[in-house]
């Protein structure tokens, strides 16, 4: 862990020994970050969130309030992760086995998700394991997210369907058909950013 004068945790949040956080990581009030979980540089953990054992979330991260990050998620750098989203990691949820014995941590097995570099992620959204959302990536508020997200792509519904695409700022991007591939062309920051294959359902010059 960073030296602790470098870290502000409230005193009311439960932060295991065994977690690694970076400096300047912040910690609001009844926030719990269990053991081996790692929070990198300038990340801002809200109240009452969750991080499970293992989490790793990247630097200048922002966890807003109620959001539960369970065990076998990795974020990268500025995520965003909206009021009360829930990452799962059980595709196949039961509280007994066959024989009605409480499930150990032996009887099942741990999904994973992955959320690329500067993705956000809206508030009240659940994401089902096995998904991984790309880079830059907005997915709408209250959405249900069952497939990967591409990079760039807007998704939201339940469940999640590509609306769009949007830049780094989070604004509409008009998608264009080239030699080389897709590209998306921002008017309000005035960049055009290359597109995944997927992009080739909303060309606009066709």
């Amino acid at each position: 862990m960073a030296n602790k004068e470098s870290l502000s945790i409230h005193p009311t949040a439960e932060v295991s020994p065994g977690a690694r956080l970076g400096p300047g990581v912040r910690v609001w009030r009844q926030a719990h970050i269990r053991e081996d979980a790692e929070i990198g540089a300038g990340s801002i953990i809200g109240a009452e969130v969750y991080v499970g054992v293992g989490v790793r979330l990247g630097r200048n991260c922002k966890v807003q309030n109620q959001a539960l990050l369970y065990e076998g998620l990795t974020a990268g750098d500025g995520v965003f992760i909206g009021p009360q989203v829930c990452f799962t990691n059980d595709l196949l949820p039961r509280a007994v086995n066959p024989d009605m014995s409480l499930k150990s941590t032996d009887d099942w097995e741990l999904g994973r998700i992955v959320v690329e570099d500067g993705a956000s992620v809206g508030a009240s959204t659940v994401v089902i394991t096995g998904v991984r959302i790309g880079r830059w990536a907005l997915v709408g508020a209250g959405s249900l997210v069952r497939h990967d997200v591409p990079e760039y792509a807007l998704v939201h519904g339940r469940p999640a369907r590509i609306r769009g695409w949007v830049c780094q700022r989070g604004h509409h991007l008009e998608v264009q058909a080239t030699a080389e591939g897709f590209i998306g062309e921002c008017a309000t920051c005035r960049t055009s950013i290359a597109l995944p294959r997927e992009a080739g359902a909303f060309v606009s010059n066709m």
